[in-house]
Order: C-alpha cells, then structure tokens, then sequence
C-alpha cells in the first residue's frame, strides 16, 4: 500500500513539473548549449513588474506555452536588478548599484535588451548565443505563443513576421 502511495505521489508530481516552464538560470542555460545546442528564451523582468507577474500568472503557465518553450528552448528567468555577476563569452557582467535605495540595472540585463529597459521584456537567442530579437511587454499566451514558434521553428530565416502570422491564421 505504501508503495503504491509512492508510485501516485512520484506521478502526480511529475505530471506537476511537466505542466511548469522548465526555468533555469542563464549560466545554466549557456552551459546546457554548448553540449545540447537549443535556441535560448530569456525572461528580462523585476520584482515590482506588475506585467511581468501577470506573464507568470498567465501566458506562462499556458499548456501549449509551457510544452513548446519546454521542447524548444532553454528558458532563462533573468532579474534585471540582481546582484549576483555574471560571466559570458568573457566578460563579468554586474549590477554597479544592486542595494541602492532604486536598484541599479544589471550589466547584463541592459546588454541584452540593448538599452531598452522595459519590463517584461524576452530576449531569443539562437543555438550560438547571438541575440536575434527582443520582444517587450505583456502578451496573452493565444498571442505569444506564434512568437514562440516563428524562432523555435527557425521561420524567421525565410519569412517575415507579418507573413508567417498571416500564414498561421
């Protein structure tokens, strides 16, 4: 019986996680591309972001969201304002002001979102760590989802935005 109870309770949770985006940090998700390349998804948000909360609450925990971004990317959840460094392709990156009375912007953060510092923002990034395109603000998961797919599917390649959502529809 206890056995059984094991075998529920392994299931129940397994089914749990699946039904989550598989987040990681970006050191981990670099780290996974070097050996198993896949495109990079990033998450630019800050803790007081509303919009960025309802992302969370919402569009990221969609069934079709979740299964796609787990399948075709590594996703990064990057805190704009953290204190921690990081390191990429050779450089330290850091917050100059992380425990300030108005948080710094991470080193990276801005790097990343080329200056634009709005909040959510995602950043895609190809299987080579280049960044391909910034995308910012909230969506609903029936709007982000086609996002997802034109990068994950490579369709931006050989076909524009405006085209490729034309054709989905």
């Amino acid at each position: 019986m206890i056995f059984v109870g094991f075998i529920l309770a392994y299931n129940c949770n397994a089914q749990e996680k699946s039904n989550k985006i598989n987040w990681m940090t970006f050191e981990e998700a670099v780290k996974l591309n070097e050996t198993q390349p896949k495109k990079i998804f990033i998450d630019v948000y800050t803790d007081w972001c509303g919009w960025c909360k309802k992302m969370d609450q919402t569009t990221f925990i969609d069934k079709d969201v979740v299964e796609y971004m787990n399948e075709n990317y590594y996703a990064v959840k990057f805190d704009a304002e953290q204190s921690d460094s990081v390191v990429f392709m050779g450089h330290t990156f850091i917050n100059p002001n992380p425990m300030g009375a108005r948080k710094g912007t991470h080193q990276l953060a801005a790097a990343l979102l080329q200056g634009k510092m709005s909040y959510p923002s995602y950043v895609f990034m190809n299987e080579k760590n280049q960044v391909l395109t910034v995308v910012p603000g909230y969506a609903e998961a029936k709007d982000f989802l086609p996002i997802l797919k034109y990068f994950g599917s490579d369709s931006y390649l050989n076909i524009k935005w405006e085209d490729y959502l034309n054709s989905t529809k």
